[in-house]
């Protein structure tokens, strides 16, 4: 998507937004009443101490889990009103994800763990390869698609992660402590990665850190904490 092409309404909204967990008979409050916008096109880091709730935000954002009251809206869906069969498709459609530790399968090639994906689309064998090359040389790993993970560094196993999570071209990339596992030097590399896909191909991100050098990359913070949004900082280079 071009900038010439973002909507004007957000791509999530979010109003009144809830979670809580049960532990016995005992119900534990995780978010409360969250409201926030995010901007097609924006890079968002959401930071807090641990059991702030930020991780949940993110899973609710993404269709993992559930709210238990409020609106949240991602390209104008209301995906906590979607059945379960519905919220899987729309996830395999709309977001791509990246985690701290990768979750590449061993016993597949950097090509092979990017197209799987594309497993659940009407592509082609063709067509998913071609897809997949295109991602991978994207995150500057043309020269790697034979390779296994274990053949990979650390940040090259983060690229190929990211690079699968491009490759059904989401709307979405939420990325879960995605320098956490990494070395200073292959956490800036991923950094900067992200960087790019915000600033060349207008890649809305969503990124949950617990490290203030990692959220300087992205555009606009927000703190958590005990589940309430403590402050915000928008556009701070």
């Amino acid at each position: 998507m071009s900038a010439a092409e973002i909507p004007p309404e957000p791509l999530v909204i979010i109003e009144d937004l809830s979670k809580s967990y049960r532990r016995g008979s005992q119900e534990i409050p995780v978010l409360r009443n969250i409201s926030l916008d995010v901007g097609w096109g924006e890079f968002l880091a959401l930071m807090g101490p641990s059991g702030s709730g930020k991780t949940t935000l993110l899973n609710l954002i993404a269709g993992i889990d559930r709210p238990d009251s409020g609106v949240l809206q991602v390209g104008g869906i209301d995906i906590g009103q979607l059945s379960e069969s519905e919220l899987s498709r729309w996830r395999a459609g709309h977001i791509g994800f990246v985690f701290q530790f990768y979750n590449l399968i061993p016993v597949l090639s950097a090509l092979e763990n990017v197209k799987l994906p594309l497993l659940l689309t009407s592509l082609s064998k063709r067509e998913r390869t071609e897809h997949a090359v295109a991602a991978l040389e994207a995150v500057g790993l043309s020269d790697r698609m034979d390779h296994y993970p274990s053949q990979l560094s650390g940040g090259q196993q983060q690229r190929v992660a990211i690079a699968r999570a491009l490759v059904t071209d989401p709307v979405l990339l939420v990325a879960d402590e995605p320098t956490g596992d990494l070395d200073k030097k292959s956490a800036q590399d991923v950094l900067d990665l992200l960087g790019q896909l915000n600033e060349l191909f207008h890649k809305t991100i969503i990124m949950v850190t617990h490290d203030p050098r990692a959220a300087k990359k992205s555009k606009r913070m927000l703190f958590l904490d005990k589940g309430v949004l403590a402050e915000s900082l928008r556009n701070h280079f």
